[in-house]
């Protein structure tokens, strides 16, 4: 485990998991250590400790557990659960951005990059918690997140990540400065609609700099200027990866619940499931707008979240994800 670890962070109002009151740590890990003592695993008592507790209290019931018991509330789950169900519950016994620097490893480790993971998370993390990310990352693994990003990666992407994965967009302002707005958009026009080719460091400059409220100014005025949404044009000067990334910015910065929304649509829609994805994004977001993402999944796709999860996955892992996303 980390060290360091930032203070726990308490539900948001859109969250679809909200704090027990009353708590009590030590019957929430009597409940879980009855669950898995003795013959078989009660799968439903698991479930319901862990769907009805916030990231805090289960931070806290998983150090109740081991002083009651002296034993390991991982190594039990993990003796005794297994499969997704598994990876689904040790997740929500992971301080968030513990969980997120570990997806960062898991995205960059041995053959391959899974740049989707990269980009959901380093897109939609405010500055604060990506340098909590960085930290968590070097506790855990002793080693750089931006070196190992570097080394995985390359071309215009890698410059994408390198100022993502810094952590110094500029902070929020109460209201845009249009005058910069209008005089970004033109830039941005003249990098890719207005010539042959692209300058893709002058989206990567604009998108990894400003604001969330500078770039939905922005993104107005470039289609006053243009005539169309900057994800259209972008759609048509780019590809691979360095589109993904500019894209997800985009849509992190007009709506984060239209994207994750998205997200998870992707993650199920189609033979098999991305069962990865569809947990990072459960895991990450339900205490933060999970909420808003059901409202708009529910509006973009004429089905509810908990719905589609039922008819992609299964079993008690099923029953899990439902239980975290809520009815």
């Amino acid at each position: 485990m980390a060290s360091n670890i930032p203070a726990p962070v308490w539900p948001s109002g859109m969250s679809s998991v909200h704090a027990a009151n009353p708590f009590d740590p030590e019957k929430a890990a009597e409940a879980l250590r009855k669950a898995m003592k003795g013959l078989g695993t009660d799968e439903g008592g698991i479930i319901k400790v862990l769907s009805t507790h916030c990231n805090a209290q289960r931070l806290e019931i998983d150090k109740k557990y081991k002083t009651m018991f002296g034993r390991d509330l991982r190594a039990d789950l993990e003796s005794e659960i297994s499969g997704r169900f598994k990876d689904l519950a040790l997740a929500l016994l992971d301080h968030p951005r513990v969980f997120d620097a570990k997806e960062c490893n898991d995205a960059i480790k041995g053959a391959g990059t899974d740049e989707e993971a990269l980009i959901e998370i380093l897109s939609s993390r405010s500055n604060a918690e990506i340098a909590d990310i960085r930290a968590q990352y070097k506790a855990l693994y002793k080693r750089e997140l931006e070196r190992d990003i570097q080394a995985d990666t390359s071309g215009h992407f890698k410059r994408l990540l390198t100022s993502l994965v810094s952590g110094h967009r500029e902070n929020d302002r109460t209201e845009p400065d249009v005058a910069l707005a209008k005089k970004e958009a033109q830039e941005l026009y003249q990098a890719g609609e207005k010539q042959m080719g692209t300058d893709e460091s002058v989206f990567n400059k604009i998108l990894c700099l400003r604001s969330i409220i500078q770039l939905r100014e922005t993104f107005s005025q470039y289609k006053a200027i243009s005539g169309k949404d900057i994800e259209k044009s972008i759609e048509g000067e780019m590809s691979g990866s360095l589109e993904l990334g500019c894209l997800a910015i985009v849509k992190v910065a007009k709506n984060p619940a239209a994207f994750f929304a998205e997200s998870l649509y992707k993650s199920m829609k189609g033979a098999g499931t991305k069962d990865k994805a569809l947990i990072r994004a459960v895991v990450s977001r339900s205490e933060v707008d999970m909420q808003f993402i059901k409202q708009e999944f529910q509006s973009k796709y004429g089905k509810s979240l908990a719905s589609f999860i039922e008819g992609d996955t299964s079993g008690d892992y099923k029953k899990l994800l439902v239980a975290i996303v809520g009815k």
